[in-house]
């Protein structure tokens, strides 16, 4: 008895049928190795691929989706992802490529929302900045508040001081009043560190970062989608390292007021075609 022979086509076609959801798993999987091994624009990396949710929730294919990666921007993220970790030497993969804030402020008016919050700052952190425990600077970025370790931590520890916690209280206070995107960066000196909770600098600098941001988040009430989190270690410092002086001042978590948080576009939120 003759068999009929297959077709070929169908062959073809069902042998190299790729669903939206897992070409969209490969491309971020494509990014996070980007992302983390190369030198390329971060922000550009995360604006492409905030793009690419974007077009593909369009089309409505994340309802039955395997991806991992959330597309509903407006989702709030348990803390066991926080937004987003980066790191220049060993970037986690926390399952989404996370597009960092957008540019630099948008205008004169959020300059001078943020000239005016350094004002206030200033006043009402006047002894910190005295005793040198809290540093501001303005950068192309925005307003960075700086806690040193030496008035806010331990050394070796990624908990804020009993007695620094008023002065904190403070910090936050003003930074409620304003609708801030805020990205917590943790920072250390050059030396070496190994301890029985942290195996080394990166460990705790992005322990300190991340613990301020579960503060914020859970004792305070700040919405997760305002803040995002980095350990950058020894990689990024203010002083010289050469100089007890020096390390001291880069041994800090930086608080990085970007601006106010984008007006949501509803649009996003469509998971099936016009």
């Amino acid at each position: 008895m003759s068999r009929k022979k297959p077709n070929k086509s169908r062959i073809s076609h069902e042998r190299w049928l790729v669903s939206y959801a897992d070409f969209v798993t490969l491309l971020f999987a494509f990014f996070v190795v980007l992302y983390s091994s190369s030198q390329v624009d971060k922000r550009k990396v995360g604006q492409l691929a905030l793009a690419i949710q974007v077009a593909f929730q369009k089309l409505g294919v994340f309802t039955a989706s395997t991806t991992q990666v959330p597309v509903d921007i407006r989702e709030p993220m348990p803390f066991s992802s926080v937004q987003a970790v980066e790191n220049v030497k060993r970037t986690a993969a926390l399952g989404r490529v996370v597009p960092s804030p957008n540019g630099s402020l948008a205008g004169a008016e959020e300059n001078g929302d943020l000239t005016a919050l350094r004002g206030e700052l200033e006043h009402a952190l006047a002894p910190q900045i005295a005793r040198h425990e809290v540093a501001l600077r303005t950068v192309p970025d925005g307003l960075i508040i700086s806690l040193r370790e030496i008035g806010f931590f331990d050394s070796g520890s990624a908990t804020i001081k009993a007695k620094s916690e008023t002065a904190f209280d403070r910090i936050v206070n003003l930074l409620a009043h304003g609708d801030y995107r805020i990205r917590i960066e943790g920072h250390s000196d050059n030396v070496p560190i190994h301890t029985s909770h942290f195996a080394d600098n990166w460990a705790l600098s992005t322990a300190r970062a991340t613990e301020l941001v579960r503060l914020l988040i859970v004792k305070y009430h700040f919405a997760p989608e305002k803040l995002s989190a980095a350990g950058f270690a020894q990689y990024h410092p203010v002083a010289d390292n050469s100089t007890p002086e020096g390390r001291a001042q880069n041994r800090r978590v930086d608080l990085v007021i970007l601006g106010k948080l984008a007006p949501r576009d509803e649009s996003f939120t469509s998971t099936s075609p016009k």
